[in-house]
């Protein structure tokens, strides 16, 4: 039995990174004939107001913030994909791997394609990373992105965005 891709979950941090993913991903969606979701989350602000209190995350500011984001996100579905495709954007609150895991289970989606960033040393130790965390948990494939890809270049189409 082949697999069958027909819907591919693609997470946006609006960073170079995930634009280029972005667009390896509408490739594949083309090919497919599949359907695109496109996921940005929004982190909760935590702070530690007293020690003695451990962390706090500030209530709902964040309506404004899932509205601007929204229109942010549509307008990058709008300009980047090309009609024919189908793709449906969510705006999601919380840590983003559980978000897009959660996304990826609701929309039952059959692909997840998503940008590494490269971290490395201190900071993927204190940090780790979304794609690492999404990889060990998602409830479908992950096709990992980073830089080189063979016949596709971060640099090159960064270069011709600016």
């Amino acid at each position: 039995m082949a697999a069958e891709i027909n819907k591919v979950l693609v997470p946006i941090d609006f960073s170079d990174y995930s634009k280029i993913a972005l667009k390896y991903a509408i490739d594949f969606a083309q090919k497919f004939n599949a359907e695109m979701f496109l996921v940005y989350v929004v982190e909760p602000v935590i702070y530690p107001p007293d020690f003695s209190m451990g962390q706090i995350a500030i209530p709902s500011v964040n309506t404004e913030w899932d509205i601007k984001a929204k229109e942010e996100l549509d307008k990058l579905a709008d300009s980047e994909i090309p009609d024919g495709v189908k793709v449906k954007t969510t705006i999601k609150t919380g840590k983003p791997f559980l978000e897009i895991i959660e996304t990826a289970s609701e929309e039952d989606v059959d692909l997840i394609i998503i940008a590494t960033h490269g971290h490395s040393g201190m900071e993927h130790i204190l940090f780790g990373s979304t794609a690492e965390k999404v990889v060990r948990k998602a409830p479908c494939p992950v096709l990992t992105l980073r830089e080189p890809i063979k016949g596709f270049s971060f640099k090159d189409e960064i270069k011709k965005e600016k």
